[in-house]
């Protein structure tokens, strides 16, 4: 019987990278699309900003994580 697959940290993170930068585009579409309406809710503008600015940070760390900046 085989046991069953672990994903390491890295998978891991590499899975959360590729989910959130989904997530960061899907945000960037429905800012997109509510901008361009004339009747578009600031309220909902602004939440959805700040959303996006959360996403990238969190995609930030993860890819400092993944990707360390090593100066030779």
């Amino acid at each position: 019987m085989n046991p069953p697959t672990q994903m390491d940290r890295t998978d891991v993170l590499r899975a959360e990278l590729e989910y959130l930068k989904r997530e960061h585009r899907d945000l960037d579409e429905a800012i997109a699309a509510l901008d361009e309406t004339s009747r578009s809710d600031q309220f909902t503008l602004r939440r959805l900003k700040k959303q996006k600015l959360v996403l990238k940070d969190k995609i930030a760390r993860i890819e400092d994580e993944l990707f360390p900046d090593i100066i030779a």
